[in-house]
């Protein structure tokens, strides 16, 4: 059975001696989203894997979202060995590490995800990452995609024209800011938990989300439109301390890296399953309206977005402006490659 715990008892655990960590008998592994959702999916195999390996000398923790705190106080856990593993969105960490930033910027990415996976898996960009993860005593494990970014709200909107005004909930990231801001809306940052009442009591007019976090909330509840116009996928990291990390055993540290790295195609498909299923039960269970971007609209939404790449250059200064680079020319390389369309 899973440990639920308060946010007290969290505080109570990032003070306790770390006594017996350093064999790594219990891993704690905090998630930023509820049971069921493509995070628990992945802890779930990681704990299975890892429990297996290891010949049940390691038990792995799951903790769900709010039985720990807010996505940022996760990171501090980590920081503090208090939590071992959580999940990191670029979302709220790129007010620390502005470099992750760039996991937010819009039409970045493929349409194509085996694009996607192929870039994440080899790329350089991913090195100069982990250096930014290191100066903030985090280890970076990987970069896992949790789906395509859809639209819920008040109104139709199918042209940057009918976002004027229109008050988003957004993360605390400032890219999302800018890149909300680039289509004339208005974004709102509020934490996760608030925002299914901050539609219900019209403080926000919409918000963005993977398909299987929009299900997962109910944000379909309380919205009459869906729409998925793609604009990025939900990114986020898998991080440990570095200080803990640093400090296992290599066959610890190898067994790590190699369960990550087996998992990566996993998570890969499974996001896709679990947001395929989701938008078929949000579609029997109410009636929102459900509706799709064309290219033409798309391409409207991608040329205002083209300047928040500046915006990100300034913020994650020369490192962030080389791994922008270095992702757009390995997509770039990766769909010529292919023979497929770009974002």
């Amino acid at each position: 059975m899973r440990r639920k715990i308060a946010l007290a008892t969290a505080v109570a655990i990032a003070g306790l001696p770390l006594m017996g960590l350093a064999h790594a008998e219990t891993w704690r592994f905090a998630l930023e989203e509820a049971d069921g959702g493509v995070q628990d999916a992945y802890a779930e195999a990681f704990k299975e894997r890892i429990e297996e390996q290891s010949n049940g000398d390691i038990t792995v923790e799951i903790y769900p979202y709010g039985s720990l705190g807010t996505s940022s106080q996760l990171t501090e856990l980590v920081q503090q060995d208090a939590v071992q593993l959580a999940f990191a969105s670029p979302g709220h960490l790129a007010s620390v590490i502005p470099e992750t930033g760039v996991f937010t910027l819009h039409f970045l990415f493929s349409d194509d995800n085996a694009i996607n996976e192929e870039v994440l898996s080899g790329s350089e960009a991913v090195g100069m990452l982990e250096e930014a993860y290191n100066e903030q005593n985090l280890e970076l494990l990987g970069v896992i995609p949790e789906g395509w970014m859809a639209w819920t709200a008040d109104r139709p909107i199918r042209m940057p024209v009918d976002m004027q005004g229109f008050r988003i909930r957004t993360m605390t990231s400032p890219i999302l800011v800018e890149s909300y801001r680039a289509y004339g809306a208005n974004p709102v940052p509020m934490p996760y938990s608030e925002v299914y009442s901050g539609l219900q009591l019209d403080r926000i007019d919409g918000q963005a989300n993977p398909l299987f976090a929009i299900a997962e909330m109910g944000f379909h509840e309380v919205q009459d439109y869906l729409i998925q116009a793609k604009p990025a996928q939900f990114m986020t990291t898998l991080v440990v301390a570095n200080d803990f990390y640093e400090g296992l055993p290599d066959a610890r540290r190898r067994m790590i890296d190699e369960v990550t790295g087996d998992l990566r195609r996993y998570i890969f498909a499974t996001q896709a399953q679990f947001n395929d299923a989701r938008l078929e039960a949000i579609e029997e269970s109410s009636d929102i309206q459900v509706s799709t971007l064309d290219e033409e609209q798309r391409a409207a939404f991608r040329e205002l977005s083209m300047p928040v790449r500046d915006t990100y250059v300034e913020r994650a200064g020369e490192r962030g402006k080389r791994i922008l680079e270095t992702l757009e020319r390995d997509i770039a390389a990766a769909e010529q490659e292919g023979g497929r369309g770009g974002n």
